[in-house]
């Protein structure tokens, strides 16, 4: 009995069913299964709610060129981008050969595919992953539409969200129109090399056909060209564009649309063949008023927002003063307001807000013809800009470093660059002995600005230059001191900064860019501290001299308050020994750049050929000439204060007795003839009064000798409290017992205790307010000031 018990226990035991244990890789199955599934749920959540905000997509935006319209600062359209330059083709003009290229090439699937395709998308994902097969994409030809119509092609706009969004427009394209259609707008809407938008312009651009008339080889070109424009340009690439064409005509074959030996006898076609010179696009009149102003807008777009302006389908809003612009193009273009030579004679002008740095007029050249975007000579940074340089290089940097006044004494005597033989002359082939900052700057005497430089030290110069938007490929030399360079877009900025009291602001074209997807980018005046009001404020009181008395008398504008700077380049003896066409009376380039209140304008002339054609005297005049009309016609239209400057409190005016070294007060009963008012760093200006006796004699004195007798015998002099007292009141004394025009070029010739005998200067041309040339002899050229 007890046996059998123990054999049903036995037999209970060994039939319990014990708990199976899962097997390690079906449990990490379900996990990823699970994990699919939430990825899938979160994914698809993620996706309906980025195509829920996803702009709309129109047929217009669809079938339409996506020009880019341009406005000026008052919101008038001022210029269409994109249309000029397209040919629509219709459905029934596209050969079927061309849709057989584009779909065997880009999308395989495109008739079996629903907008998207998810074969393609994993097996671009699987290859970006393995690396099998280099990067592939994942868009289809509709996906490629949506994009080109709504979106930006901007790499840094390709975000999770932007490919939802185009995926899901993609679906919603694809239900709402046929295939045929969908490659029609496709066909239109791609960007080609040359600035050709859509295939139908291509044929025409490049072979002179309608698409219809294209063989096999051409069509096969034009429709592998959208994937990179410019690497498949024919003309500039033959072998990239023979590559791809061919390519093009493999996959047709591997599509099953031409045979092997269609493929082979269009391949054999030379790339070249068919193909007609690239013809230049004409202009309106419109179009050729704002010409170079347009160009830089173009580029300022693409630098800044990354957006094409031909394909984009932008609203761009520009800072450009349309009635202003189209005054400066009748100045340069007609002889109305300034008389020039010929039409070879070219120039650059830039215009700009001192108070923002809104770039308000361009022009690029005159008497170009119908070119469209040619050459910008507004920009271009490959002529010096002679003695405009000055204030920005020697002595804006000499007085914010050094504090020197407007009196400071500077030697303009002989001088030989260090290290060499070569020495450098003043435009007079004359030297005016010991002058002041005011006179070397307004009378812009080369020797005292080389010696400035120096002083400052090119490190520092460099570095004020530099806050002033101006930088160089290569270091800076002591030779640079009278002349760099530089384009009249950058001097416009850079002398703006003097204009409103020390604040550089980058020049802009644009301030605001609207995007079809209803977004836009704004930009605003991005300014900077680049010197001292006083700094600022002593440079403009000087150059207002330039203009009113010195060598820029021609700009002079009644009742307009301005400063202003001239600039001539000289040929070098190389130049002049290899040409017979200029003669060493002749400058290379001539400059003017001034400012009001308001607007800096910086003017360049000169010619293309200098070798061929030189400036006379009367013909550097034309730079200034220019300045004047369009500054006087500025101020006019846009009602502009044209007011005064305003001395700051860091700077302080005194009444200097001419001559005295160190600077010493004039005595109360000093003559006008003797006095001249200065400017100094508050902190810096002299305390001593000068003596009556010492004025007197002064006035009697004829020769440099008898003044350095007279400045040694005022620098032992003692002074008891009362000159003290008497030195305040000398100091900031009334400018009605002196001329304000102390820096006239009478009083200057003689200023500083000079003989008559030592500065009368023997340019012939001096009654003609000649724009200052020197002879500067430097290792590698010769440059004027």
């Amino acid at each position: 009995m007890a046996n059998n018990n123990q054999s049903r226990v036995a037999r209970h035991q060994n039939g319990a069913k014990k708990p199976k244990k899962r097997h390690p890789i079906r449990r990490i199955f379900l996990w990823l299964l699970a994990l699919f599934v939430v990825v899938l749920v979160a994914g698809g959540g993620l996706f309906t709610y980025y195509a829920m905000s996803a702009p709309k997509v129109t047929q217009a935006q669809l079938s339409s060129q996506s020009s880019s319209v341009i406005y000026d600062s008052s919101g008038n359209k001022i210029r269409t981008l994109g249309l000029e330059n397209r040919s629509y083709a219709a459905g029934n003009e596209i050969p079927q050969t061309l849709k057989d290229a584009i779909v065997s090439t880009e999308d395989r699937r495109f008739y079996s595919n629903f907008g998207i395709d998810p074969v393609r998308i994993l097996g671009a994902a699987y290859s970006n992953f393995t690396g099998s097969s280099g990067l592939q994409g994942g868009s289809t030809l509709t996906q490629q539409l949506v994009k080109l119509a709504v979106f930006s092609t901007k790499k840094s706009d390709q975000t999770l969200k932007r490919k939802a969004q185009e995926a899901w427009l993609a679906i919603k394209v694809d239900r709402s129109y046929s295939k045929n259609q969908i490659l029609e707008f496709y066909v239109n809407k791609v960007p080609l090399a040359n600035g050709v938008y859509g295939m139908g312009t291509a044929a025409h651009y490049y072979y002179n056909k309608s698409l219809k008339e294209l063989d096999l080889a051409q069509l096969a070109l034009i429709a592998g060209m959208p994937q990179a424009p410019n690497t498949y340009d024919p003309y500039t690439n033959p072998s990239a564009a023979k590559a791809r064409r061919d390519l093009v005509l493999q996959a047709m074959v591997t599509n099953k649309k031409i045979t092997s030996q269609q493929a082979k006898q269009a391949a054999a076609v030379p790339i070249t063949e068919g193909l007609v010179d690239q013809q230049k696009q004409t202009n309106t009149e419109t179009d050729n008023v704002t010409d170079a102003y347009i160009s830089q807008v173009v580029a300022e777009v693409k630098k800044k927002t990354g957006l094409n302006p031909y394909t984009d389908g932008l609203k761009i809003h520009t800072n450009l003063n349309m009635k202003v612009q189209k005054r400066l193009y009748d100045i340069v273009n007609t002889d109305n307001y300034v008389s020039f030579p010929d039409d070879l004679l070219q120039t650059g002008v830039t215009m700009t807000d001192v108070k923002t740095g809104k770039v308000t007029a361009m022009i690029g050249g005159r008497k170009t013809g119908n070119v469209q975007f040619g050459l910008n000579r507004a920009v271009q940074t490959s002529r010096s800009s002679g003695s405009t340089i000055k204030p920005l290089l020697d002595y804006g940097p000499a007085i914010e470093y050094l504090n020197y006044s407007t009196y400071q004494q500077m030697e303009d005597t002989k001088y030989t660059y260090a290290g060499t033989s070569t020495q450098l002359y003043d435009w007079d082939f004359e030297y005016m002995g010991r002058i002041s900052l005011r006179t070397a700057l307004a009378q812009s005497r080369n020797v005292p600005a080389v010696r400035t430089l120096d002083k400052v030290g090119l490190t520092k110069a460099t570095q004020f230059i530099n806050g002033l938007g101006i930088t160089f490929a290569k270091p800076l030399e002591l030779q640079n001191g009278i002349g760099a360079d530089v384009s009249s877009l950058q001097e416009a900025a850079g002398y703006a900064a003097f204009a409103n009291g020390g604040t550089y602001y980058k020049p802009y074209l644009i301030n605001k860019v609207e995007k079809p997807d209803g977004t836009s980018e704004t930009f605003d005046p991005q300014g900077k501290r680049a010197m001292k009001s006083a700094t600022a404020y002593m440079i403009t009181d000087v150059l207002k001299d330039v203009i009113s008395s010195g060598t820029g008398t021609s700009a002079q504008i009644s009742g307009l308050h301005q400063a202003g700077k001239t600039g001539t380049t000289n040929y070098s003896d190389d130049e002049l020994n290899n040409s017979t066409s200029i003669s060493s009376s002749m400058a290379k380039d001539s400059w003017f750049t001034g400012y009001s209140k308001d607007y800096a304008i910086s003017v360049w002339t000169g010619y293309d050929q200098p070798q061929q054609h030189g400036l006379t005297s009367t013909e550097q005049q034309v730079a200034a000439n220019i300045y004047r009309e369009l500054m006087q016609y500025a101020n006019t239209e846009t009602n502009a204060s044209g007011g005064n400057w305003t001395k700051p409190s860091s700077v302080v005016a005194a009444n200097i007795l001419k001559g005295s070294n160190p600077a010493q007060l004039a005595a109360s009963g000093a003559s006008s003839s003797q006095v001249t008012r200065e400017l100094f760093v508050r902190g810096t200006q002299p305390t001593t009064v000068a003596s009556s006796t010492t004025s007197s004699r002064r006035k009697t004195s004829t020769s440099s000798s008898s003044i350095s007798s007279s400045s040694s015998s005022l620098a032992s002099s003692s002074f008891s409290s009362a000159v003290s007292s008497a030195s305040s009141s000398a100091i900031e004394q009334s400018s009605s017992q002196v001329s304000q025009s102390s820096s006239s070029a009478a009083s200057q010739s003689t200023n500083n205790g000079q003989s008559n005998a030592n500065t009368t200067t023997t340019d012939p041309n001096a009654n003609q307010n000649t724009t200052n040339s020197s002879n500067t002899q430097t290792p590698s050229s010769n440059t004027g000031s």
